[in-house]
Formats: C-alpha cells, structure tokens, sequence
C-alpha cells in the first residue's frame, strides 16, 4: 500500500470533500499520527478503538491508524454498555479515540492489563505491509465480532467496483455510518480513486437538507428502509431519481418496494455482499434493473462465486445450493484468529447463478423455517404480504411446534388497522397452503439495526411470549 497521509496532504485544498471540512481533516490526521508515532516510540504499537462521530475526527483516525501501520478497530458510538464491554474483552486496547457510552473504567485500561489479547496465526506486525483495519459485524444477533481486512483487501473490492461500472474515479454521496462496511469502502472508493466524497447524515437528508451539488455522477449508497423512507417524499424521491446509480444493499428489498423505485426510473443497483468480503461482489447495473431484471447481478471481476450442494459438489447453472466466495476483498480471519489458507468462503445464503452469470438469492440457511417436513424461506412470503400494502412491516418466523416441527409466524407493523384475517385471504392464492403464516402477531415497530436488519431472535422472544 502506499502511504494514506500523504495522499491526503496531495489532496491538499481541492474540492474532493463535500460536507465536511478537508483542512480540518488534514490537521487531525497530522495530530492522530504524531501521537501514534510517539506511542510507537515506547515499543508497543497500539491497538486503537475508533469511534469518532464526527466524520473528519472519524477518517482522520483511520488515516493516522493505518498510516502508522496500526490495528485500528472501527467501532460504533451508539453501542451500549453491554456491546462495549463485550469489545473491551475482546479487544483490550491501547487508545481510545472517541466518546463511549460506559459509566466504569474497562479494566484494561487500568494499571497494568490482566491478559493481553493477540492475534491467532498472527501476521507479524514487522512483516505485515498492510495495516489492520477491523469492521464491525454481527451486532443484530447481539454479539459484536471484528472481521480482520487490510488496506489491499479493501483496494481490491475498489478496483473490482471501477473494474465492473467502467470507471477511472468514482464519486459518493455517503449517507450511511463510516464504522460500517457499506459507509466506509464509499470513503475507500472515493479517496483512493480521486473522486469527490459527499457526507451527509440521513436525518438531515430526510429532512431535505441537501447540498446544491450536482449529483448526475455520484453514487449513493442505501439500505431498503432509506430507500423506502425517501419514496414517501416527493421531493427526495425526485432528487433520488438524478443519481448515475442508486446501491441497494445490507438487508434483502421486497418486490413493492423495487416496483416503486422502477416506476419512478430510479436508477437501482441492487447488492450483495457482506463485511467480509469488503461490500458487494455481485451488483445489477441499473440498466438491467430498469429494463426488470430482479436479482442481485453479476459477479464482480475481483470474486468468484461457486455453488455447493451439501456435498461440496459444484453445481451447475440454474441448480440451488450454497453460495461459496473467493475474492481477493475477503477478509483475512475474525479478530483475533487469522484463518489459514482459507481461500473459499461459505456464507449462510442459498441460491443459484443462472445462465446469463446472474445471481439469484433465494434465502439464508439460518433462516430456513422446516414445516411439516417442507423447507420454506421466509423472504418469498414477507414479499407476498408486503404486496398486499397492508402492512408497513413483516417479519416471519418459525417457533417450536409439537405437530408440525415448526410453525410460521408473521410478525407485522399493520397499516389502516388491517386484520389478520384480511391479510391472510389477500395472500392465500399466492402461496401454497403451507407456506401461509399459521399465527399473527400485530406490533408498533420491528427491531432493526441500522442497516435495516431484523433482530429475528429479540422476535423469537417475542412470539414465544405472546402464543
């Protein structure tokens, strides 16, 4: 890798930072570095945690942190108690940049630490030229994890994004948390290609406080509820639609909402990809989605994906299995074990490549409901009832049954004061008997993190009280 601080000093005053301000930018890096390189000086190099919420502090960091070939954790400010701690024990770090919700000093940070924590197959940090950037994952099940990328990692997903949209710089309108992959490889796009980076939190952008930029070239990046959010207004829904591509990703769409953005010639790139693997490494371009492609694309030129059957047999087109990942972006272990020789990467999705080289997300093996010896995905029946516009959430679940192994549950936010029953003939000649939701829990909200993920176990709680 080269060296991100002077990278930043070449930017100089240009305008390639929208939002935010890139002399402050320059000096807080300067500051962040000094005071690593002194740390350095005692012989110890630093395990940082950053979790900055201003976006200059934030990028100053992470550019210090890696510059200083350092191990920089990216954290988020609004973790609690419970999910910091959890970090602390983890992590047992060195520097602290950023404000955390915690009303006791981590013992780590008190006198001398009780154990130190290093990393497994540990890459020596006098041989590794790639600092280690560690990104948030698995919040929404309730346990933080950090899977372990470096400066490469993340340049090759950039280089497979300008590879496959044909592009020499790329320009970004980031709405999304820096902490997070899908906010931060929009900085690593941006920064290392030369183009311009617009940071706007999405509170302000509902509220339609939105720079007077020309936005026909830029990229942004949403989750389905932003996108969903923005469509209710009239105006943002307008401004959405001047975009040159609209990144749909972090959670599955549902077919209302994709319509809708197909009606309003909003120019849709729907993703798939994961903190492990540096962000998307299948998008469909939006020609194809305006022209009613619905599916998550082709591959990326810096991945490969295979499908398995339960045998580990590759299989051929159109055939359902398991998706396996090779990509130069994918992470390199989970904090702190290093994999080795790991160079396939199994996810928990099912799906199929068709013949075009387009992949087909069917649903996650995790969530996969066994009814009554049927195996069904809960997606293809929240899309059915999302249909109906009766509801303005849903979730299905399956719990614990004597009869049927388990039983489906909907889980759903209902509009107009619809019945369950009225939901349930709306949908009964879209679906097989068998796939219709045997119980109906109406709620006031769904438990979603930030990247519009549901909590499915917080539901399981749920459901398990209420029947």
């Amino acid at each position: 890798m080269g060296n991100p601080l002077n990278d930043l000093k070449n930017l100089g005053n240009s305008d390639w930072l929208i939002g935010c301000n890139s002399l402050q930018l320059q000096q807080l890096a300067e500051e962040f570095y000094l005071e690593l390189i002194t740390f350095c000086a005692s012989g110890t190099t630093p395990k940082i945690l950053l979790a900055q919420r201003q976006p200059e502090r934030f990028l100053a960091g992470l550019i210090a942190a890696c510059t200083a070939n350092c191990q920089v954790f990216l954290c988020n400010p609004d973790w609690g108690t419970q999910e910091w701690q959890q970090v602390f024990d983890l992590v047992q770090p060195d520097i602290i940049w950023g404000e955390i919700k915690v009303y006791t000093t981590p013992s780590c940070l008190v006198g001398e630490r009780s154990r130190t924590t290093s990393l497994v197959g540990e890459r020596s940090r006098t041989t590794s030229p790639s600092p280690l950037i560690m990104i948030p994952t698995g919040g929404s099940s309730g346990k933080i994890k950090f899977a372990i990328h470096t400066w490469d990692t993340l340049i090759a997903s950039v280089q497979g994004f300008k590879e496959y949209f044909y592009l020499n710089y790329i320009n970004s309108f980031c709405v999304l948390p820096l902490y997070h992959v899908s906010g931060l490889m929009q900085f690593m796009r941006s920064f290392t290609t030369g183009g311009k980076l617009a940071i706007l939190p999405f509170k302000e952008l509902e509220n339609s406080q939105i720079d007077n930029i020309e936005i026909s070239e830029f990229f942004i990046s949403l989750v389905p509820t932003q996108l969903q959010r923005l469509l209710q207004n009239p105006n943002l829904t307008k401004w959405i639609s001047q975009f040159k591509t609209v990144l749909l990703g972090g959670a599955p769409a549902w077919d209302e909402l994709l319509e809708k953005a197909r009606f309003h010639s909003i120019r849709l790139a729907p993703t798939y990809g994961m903190t492990e693997t540096a962000s998307q490494i299948a998008t469909l371009k939006p020609d194809d989605f305006l022209n009613g492609k619905v599916n998550s694309g082709q591959i990326l030129p810096h991945a490969q994906v295979e499908i398995l059957n339960q045998q580990g047999e590759i299989l051929d087109k159109n055939q359902t299995g398991n998706i396996t990942i090779k990509a130069k972006s994918l992470a390199i272990g989970y904090y702190p074990k290093i994999w080795e020789n790991k160079q396939n990467f199994q996810v928990d999705d099912v799906g199929f490549l068709d013949t075009q080289g387009y992949l087909n997300i069917i649903g996650r093996n995790s969530d996969k409901i066994i009814s009554g010896g049927e195996n069904i995905y809960p997606g293809e029946i929240e899309s059915a009832i999302r249909a109906t516009e009766m509801v303005n959430d849903i979730c299905v679940i399956g719990i614990p049954d004597t009869h049927w192994g388990q039983a489906l549950t909907a889980i759903y936010i209902p509009k107009s004061a619809h019945t369950a029953l009225e939901i349930k003939t709306a949908i009964q000649d879209k679906l097989s008997k068998f796939k219709i939701p045997k119980h109906w829990i109406p709620v006031s909200n769904l438990p979603r993190n930030s990247q519009g993920k549901i909590n499915r176990q917080q539901l399981q709680k749920l459901a398990l009280q209420y029947i």
